[in-house]
């Protein structure tokens, strides 16, 4: 790990879709996902994710419109990685767009994205976003092979699929859960000397979290499901700022040398 990545702040982004989907469960326009991430930037937050699925299950099409026209830090539009989503993402024109595998009967995003068998139709989607200006992230696992094509086929940035670590811990699988952070913490390391920015992102709580920002080539974590169920309990402010002084503690770790 190098001196000047272990210094480099790491920024939140605030993922709102299930504000959207607790509107959807009855219908009309409340809870209001904009007003959602409009409340996250006040108490802290760098970006805000939303997931645009083929379904429309949670997030919708005006609530991309709407949450691009008022927002006033970066948008990262996630979505399935096919012509259609594509053509709304360059429409719309997002700061960030992270290309996800999607599945219809999935609960949420259960992997990483297979780049290497995307080949040249997923290199041409991610050129099309990254000639308009858009910053192109994959979500992917820490998979030597997948990072390399990541960098091969022109992304910017690597999300990397903290969800096994994460479902381990939780578990109280404890060999399975140090090996997963291991291979993250590789992937990381890799992404980072092939000039990919490194994000993180998926089951992420203050616990997990302070642990992944003490790599100090990670330099965003994307969270939402856990933040917006604390908010339940908290309030939304309290959660992110929680949120915020977690990954404090682990960026100063790391810059202590208390990192293990």
């Amino acid at each position: 790990m190098n001196a000047v990545a272990a210094v480099l702040p790491i920024r939140l982004g605030v993922n709102v879709d299930h504000v959207a989907t607790v509107r959807n469960a009855r219908g009309g326009a409340l809870p209001d996902p904009v007003r959602a991430a409009l409340l996250a930037v006040s108490a802290g937050a760098d970006g805000i994710t939303a997931h645009l699925r083929e379904d429309r299950r949670h997030i919708r099409d005006d609530d991309m419109r709407r949450l691009k026209a008022e927002l006033s830090v970066p948008l990262n539009f996630e979505t399935a990685a096919t012509e259609e989503m594509v053509a709304i993402a360059l429409d719309i024109a997002p700061h960030a767009c992270c290309l996800v595998p999607e599945r219809r009967e999935e609960r949420t995003t259960e992997g990483g994205l297979d780049v290497i068998a995307g080949g040249a139709a997923l290199a041409h989607k991610v050129g099309a976003l990254g000639r308009t200006g858009i910053r192109v992230s994959l979500f992917v696992a820490p998979d030597p092979r997948q990072i390399a094509a990541s960098a091969g086929i022109g992304a910017a940035v690597v999300e990397l699929h903290t969800g096994t670590w994460c479902e381990a811990l939780a578990a109280g699988h404890r060999v399975e859960a140090d090996a997963e952070l291991g291979r993250l913490r590789a992937a990381a390391t890799q992404a980072a000397s092939l000039g990919l920015e490194v994000h993180a992102g998926h089951g992420l709580d203050f616990a997990s979290a302070e642990t992944i920002s003490a790599f100090g080539e990670v330099r965003e974590l994307n969270i939402g499901h856990f933040l917006i169920g604390e908010a339940i309990f908290e309030g939304l402010e309290t959660s992110i700022r929680r949120m915020r002084e977690a990954m404090a503690r682990g960026r100063a770790a790391l810059r202590t040398g208390a990192v293990v």
